[in-house]
């Protein structure tokens, strides 16, 4: 016991010592435990940090206010606007008149002016005058001629009846030429001719290529008497050698055909711009190509004046157009004028050079072309554009015609 009494008395001495370690071991324990439970708690401190997140998500709840478009289910009441459909019983009875005119449109007299509401555009044929029309194609046939002149407008219409560009050569079958003119007849077409081929020489010194060209002449003046054609459009011929010569060999070129082919359709002669050496480009020239012609044939012979052709030539219709008509008069004739190619030039006066123009757009100006569509000595005298086509074969035409009629109106 007195041992033991010791050891605690050492313990005691150590007691501060002793104890208090022991003390402190447990103080210790027990320290580190609350650290612990304080390393639990940051946890839910991280909880925190969503319900940050879910703050924004609060301002989301704000945009849903812009529901309030909800109040737009008040245009509910716009369906009492439904009992407005009993409106659509009224447009039963207008819908029922209107078929009818439109079934007037189709029916079209061949008077040349298409009467008034007939359900076409104002530009379409509304010209008092002679015809007034534009060169239209013949792809698919010569009977799909008639209705692309209706198409821009025109009651005149100029075609080929074959290719112009080939010597090859056709005749019109009954059945072609039966077609073409039923096609007509449902149109208001009022003049038709044709513009024969480009390769044709009556006035070349070459015994060859003047046959072929003579057989090329005598085959178009054919087709066009069957098709029942009011004209052909030629040009003269390039002489080649002399030009006197040349005149000669074209007059009885026209002659020797003319003879052989009786028909109603007319041949017209086309001034030319005077390129190389064409004949044709002054009026005298002409005056002396027709000059030669047998007297029985100079009623069937006429002329044809081509706009820029003449310009070109050095007749200076922009600035002088009463001289020139003056001296058209005098020379050939306003008998002999069968039709006018309304064209504007690309080329300027005296140039000699053959380029078409949209009218108003080219050298000449649109005031000589207002003073033929006004001018009585040309209102009889059927009217035909060779201005160019575009992209889509109708719009330029449209717009040429409508402006022609424009200025007949003097708007």
């Amino acid at each position: 016991m007195t041992a033991k009494k010791k050891t605690l008395k050492k313990s005691a001495a150590g007691k501060t010592v002793t104890r208090g370690a022991l003390a402190r071991k447990p103080a210790s324990k027990a320290a580190p435990k609350p650290a612990k439970r304080a390393v639990k708690k940051p946890a839910p401190a991280k909880q925190t940090r969503p319900a940050k997140s879910t703050k924004p998500a609060k301002p989301v709840k704000p945009a849903k206010p812009a529901k309030p478009a909800k109040p737009a289910k008040a245009a509910k009441p716009a369906a009492p606007a439904a009992p407005a459909a009993p409106a659509a019983p009224a447009k039963q009875p207008v819908a029922k008149p209107a078929k009818p005119e439109s079934s007037r449109a189709v029916k079209m007299p061949k008077t040349g002016v298409i009467p008034e509401g007939a359900g076409r555009s104002p530009y379409d044929m509304s010209y008092d005058g002679a015809p007034l029309g534009a060169h239209v194609s013949t792809s698919g046939g010569v009977a799909t001629a008639p209705p692309r002149a209706v198409d821009i407008g025109a009651i005149a219409m100029q075609l080929f009846t074959k290719q112009p560009s080939q010597w090859k050569e056709r005749l019109c079958d009954a059945a072609e030429v039966k077609a073409f003119k039923a096609a007509l007849a449902a149109t208001p077409v009022a003049f038709t001719n044709a513009h024969d081929s480009y390769l044709i020489n009556l006035a070349s010194p070459d015994p060859a290529l003047r046959a072929k060209s003579i057989e090329s002449f005598e085959c178009e003046l054919r087709r066009s008497n069957a098709l029942g054609l009011d004209a052909v459009v030629s040009h003269p011929g390039n002489f080649m050698d002399e030009r006197a010569s040349g005149i000669a060999r074209n007059a009885d070129a026209i002659a020797e055909v003319l003879e052989r082919v009786a028909g109603p359709t007319r041949l017209l002669m086309e001034l030319t711009a005077g390129q190389g050496t064409v004949i044709g480009s002054t009026f005298e020239e002409m005056a002396e190509l027709l000059g030669r012609l047998p007297a029985a044939l100079q009623e069937r012979v006429g002329v044809c004046l081509d706009t820029a052709h003449v310009y070109a030539a050095g007749y200076d219709l922009a600035n002088d157009f009463d001289g020139v008509m003056t001296r058209f008069a005098d020379v050939i004739g306003f008998h002999r004028l069968g039709m006018l190619h309304l064209n504007d030039s690309k080329a300027p006066l005296g140039s000699k050079m053959d380029r078409h123009e949209l009218i108003g757009l080219g050298s000449i100006g649109e005031g000589a072309f207002r003073r033929i569509m006004t001018d009585q000595r040309f209102a009889a005298i059927p009217k035909v554009l060779e201005t160019p086509k575009g992209d889509d074969m109708i719009t330029n035409d449209r717009r040429m015609l409508r402006k022609l009629r424009g200025f007949f109106g003097g708007r």
